[in-house]
């Protein structure tokens, strides 16, 4: 339809044409007495007419194009992933051969997988001695980052109570329907407390369709240990790190899952976000796209100029005859 605006040209040739064959003329035997006589505001306006009718056939030619404008409408499902973090608080989790321990190194590295986790479920079970839900499945992150630095080895008697914590992430996942359920365990020892095995808590896991990610946390060979010395102060001695590799293996194959071990800040960083890499989340975005008429406007103005033409012509503008 826009080519149609290529008859105004043509428009104005034939109006240039038709200026120079001249219009009604009138005879007289001389017009030097009014030769010098100034001109009009209607002499400068003559011409008006002519560019009010070109400019309403240009907009009446664009309002023929239809113009509109498009609006994008986006619907998005989610199909998220309902995690528990499981996070060992005992003691032991205080030893410095992370930085700045091992502890809040986990705390550090967590937080940012919690952030990377948009549209997700997460809970935070704490354990040492026994196991206890600090936050449980919700999709207020802030929430749970904030719990989850108040996290310390105080909350709870100490030992390492693996099986109860796997126990207790697996009872928070137990009612859920979403459709990937992942238990993400973090400790640096070995079961030594609890009445619940790890084996036994896996096995529940597993029949609920649980994946558990363990991570094994701490240097090879010894560490700088918390203790206590014989004036009640608080110190640290090297100990052997004795982290039951075995078993966190065997709870990770038993659920599909899959074991790691941190050494340093950096390798624990490159789990988490391998682990966040594997489970992702499904999104489904339909998007649609709205269009809406604009040409009234263009109408509106064309009528406007037509009018105006009109008004200059018959009126202000009128010749004789």
């Amino acid at each position: 339809m826009l080519y149609l605006l290529l008859v105004l040209p043509l428009m104005a040739a034939g109006y240039i044409y038709k200026c120079r064959q001249g219009g009604a003329a009138m005879l007289v035997s001389t017009v030097d007495g009014v030769a010098g006589a100034p001109r009009s505001v209607r002499y400068y306006l003559r011409h008006v007419p002519f560019m009010l009718q070109a400019l309403a056939v240009a907009l009446l030619i664009v309002a023929l194009a239809r113009p509109q404008s498009a609006s994008d409408n986006q619907s998005v499902s989610t199909e998220g992933v309902d995690i528990v973090l499981a996070l060992d608080i005992s003691t032991t989790m205080e030893a410095r051969d992370l930085r700045p321990n091992r502890l809040e190194a986990a705390k550090e590295v967590a937080s940012k997988f919690v952030m990377d986790r948009k549209g997700d479920r997460m809970a935070l079970v704490l354990f040492a001695g026994e196991s206890f839900t600090q936050v449980p499945l919700t999709t207020d992150r802030m929430t749970l980052i904030n719990m989850l630095s108040q996290a310390t080895p105080m909350m709870v008697d100490d030992g390492t109570a693996i099986g109860s914590g796997i126990a207790t992430a697996v009872n928070r996942l137990r009612g859920s329907d979403a459709k990937s359920k992942v238990i993400v365990l973090l400790t640096d020892g070995e079961n030594n407390s609890g009445s619940i095995t790890p084996l036994m808590a896996a096995e529940a896991a597993a029949a609920l369709g649980i994946k558990i990610y363990a991570i094994g946390v701490g240097s090879k060979g010894t560490a700088p240990m918390p203790a206590i010395d014989p004036w009640g102060r608080k110190t640290f001695v090297q100990a052997p790190v004795r982290i039951d590799e075995e078993l966190l293996r065997r709870i990770a194959d038993m659920t599909g899952g899959l074991y790691y071990r941190a050494t340093d800040k950096e390798s624990l960083s490159d789990i988490y976000d391998r682990i966040n890499s594997m489970e992702k989340t499904k999104i489904d975005v339909e998007e649609q796209i709205v269009y809406g008429e604009r040409y009234y406007p263009f109408v509106l103005w064309a009528v406007v100029a037509l009018i105006a033409m009109l008004l200059l012509r018959h009126l202000y503008l009128r010749q004789i005859p």
